[in-house]
């Protein structure tokens, strides 16, 4: 994958990955427009206005970006959200609610909006965000898991769908990256930086690989496969110590 010469969106880029992927395209000498709901934090792209939450947001976004960027070729949807949660607790649902409308629905309602446009243009991409916890549960966050690990396979049915339309689709797939505080609560969190210089490399290959997945992730996208997957799972679960009355 190009990216020089592009013209990008991130839904989502206005803040840890995202902001940090969308400096890297720029630097690289693309367009760039970073998309939130609050966008004022950012003042060295272009930005827009979204809520991936309401589908009248995304269809405004979607129009202005087009409107301004005819030859938007990339499209990358990273809006998510982290919450913890207590299944012993019903009162859960309101955060395994969010979780779903802005980490799983939210990167349908993107894609679809901004699909049409690149199919009919042809020779664009489409990045998805997801995560190692959607292959390796972090059972304090599981509807976050949930929500990821749905992103995964609506990517995977994506790519086979747009398959000869000129549309590359793409999953990124981070482990714990040292943004919004991670670094604070997760000693191993990898350096924003050196997350970026790996998945700058990956994209870059020809042809780009169908998921971007840096050394700090693999054991986690590849631990059913290489056998650690209960060993894991049950080290990740003593942070459940930590909910009130465990």
């Amino acid at each position: 994958m190009e990216l020089n010469n592009r013209t990008v969106l991130i839904v989502g880029g206005t803040s840890g990955i995202g902001l940090g992927l969308a400096r890297r395209f720029a630097a690289a000498g693309s367009t760039v427009i970073v998309g939130g709901r609050d966008a004022s934090t950012v003042d060295d792209l272009e930005t827009v206005t979204i809520d991936v939450t309401d589908a009248d947001s995304v269809a405004r976004a979607r129009d202005v970006v087009l409107g301004a960027h005819p030859d938007l070729d990339v499209v990358v949807t990273m809006s998510g959200v982290m919450l913890m949660e207590d299944l012993r607790d019903p009162a859960h649902a309101e955060a395994a609610e969010t979780t779903i409308a802005v980490n799983l629905l939210g990167t349908i309602r993107t894609v679809d909006a901004f699909t049409p446009h690149l199919v009919a243009r042809g020779g664009a991409e489409i990045i998805t965000v997801t995560s190692g916890i959607g292959f390796l549960p972090f059972p304090l966050m599981p509807t976050y898991g949930a929500s990821k690990a749905g992103v995964h396979a609506y990517t995977e049915a994506l790519r086979a769908q747009l398959a000869g339309t000129g549309v590359t689709v793409t999953e990124l797939i981070p482990p714990a990256v040292a943004t919004a505080g991670q670094e604070k609560v997760n000693p191993a969190a990898l350096p924003l930086d050196a997350f970026l210089d790996e998945v700058v490399d990956l994209l870059s290959q020809d042809p780009t690989p169908n998921e971007i997945v840096v050394q700090a992730a693999r054991r986690l996208r590849w631990a059913e496969r290489d056998g650690t997957y209960a060993e894991l799972l049950e080290a990740r679960s003593q942070a459940l110590n930590t909910l009130p009355g465990r």
